[in-house]
C-alpha cells in the first residue's frame, strides 16, 4: 500500500497541520510524537493540553489512546509522523477496537526529518491501513483546501496529511521537563485536584 507524493508547489507543511488542529480543536489534548513534530506544536501554541513526547518515537498514538480511555469526554488527538507510526503499526487495531473517539493525525513527509532526512521505507497508504484495522473513517489530504475541508467526525478517524519537507528551521526545543509536561496535563485534565 503506497500513497502518492504530494505536488511540491502545493505541499502542506507540518505548520499548516498544527495550526488547523489548534484552530478546530482549541481545547483538545494533543499528544505529539518526538522530534520536529513536538517542536512544531510547542512553537505554534505552548499550552497545558499539549503532551510533548521528547524522545519516545512510536508511542504518540498509544499514549493518546490511554488518555482517551481515561477521559472519554475529552477530544484527544495523536499527532503522529509517518516514521513514528511505521514503528508501531500494531496500534491501529488497538485504537479501532478501543471504541474511543480518538483523532489520529499522521503527518507524512516521507522521511525521518528530525534525524537528518533519511527516507522511510516508502510512502504507506495510512488511510487504507486504518480502515483495514477498523477505524470508522480515514481521509488523505495533500493541500490546505483539502485539510480545511476534511470531515473527521466519525471516530476513531485517521487524517493522513501528505506534506513536503520543512523549509524553515526546526524551531525552539521544548523547554519543559518531562515531569513538568505530565504535571501540566494532569492539572488541565483534573483542575480541582491540582
Amino acid at each position: 500500500m503506497s500513497a502518492p507524493a504530494p505536488t511540491p508547489s502545493a505541499a502542506l507543511t507540518l505548520s499548516d497541520v498544527a495550526a488547523e488542529l489548534l484552530d478546530r480543536h482549541p481545547d483538545a489534548v494533543i499528544v505529539s510524537t518526538c522530534g520536529f513534530t513536538t517542536r512544531e506544536l510547542f512553537n505554534a501554541a505552548d499550552r497545558p493540553e499539549n503532551f510533548y513526547l521528547v524522545g519516545s518515537m512510536g508511542i504518540a498514538a498509544p499514549v493518546a489512546l490511554g488518555i482517551a480511555l481515561a477521559r472519554p469526554a475529552r477530544t484527544v488527538i495523536a499527532l503522529d509522523g509517518d516514521g513514528s507510526l511505521l514503528m508501531n503499526l500494531g496500534v491501529l487495531p488497538l485504537v479501532a477496537g478501543a471504541g474511543v473517539p480518538l483523532l489520529h493525525v499522521v503527518v507524512d513527509n516521507g522521511m525521518h526529518e528530525s534525524t537528518g532526512g533519511q527516507a522511510t521505507v516508502g510512502r504507506a497508504d495510512f488511510t487504507a491501513l486504518a480502515l483495514a484495522a477498523g477505524y470508522a473513517h480515514a481521509v488523505r489530504v495533500e493541500d490546505a483546501a483539502g485539510l480545511r475541508a476534511a470531515d473527521l467526525t466519525p471516530r476513531p478517524a485517521l487524517l493522513h496529511a501528505l506534506t513536503g519537507p520543512r523549509t524553515g528551521g526546526p524551531g525552539r526545543r521544548v523547554t519543559h521537563t518531562p515531569q513538568q509536561i505530565v504535571e501540566r496535563l494532569s492539572a488541565a485534565l483534573d483542575p480541582v485536584a491540582a
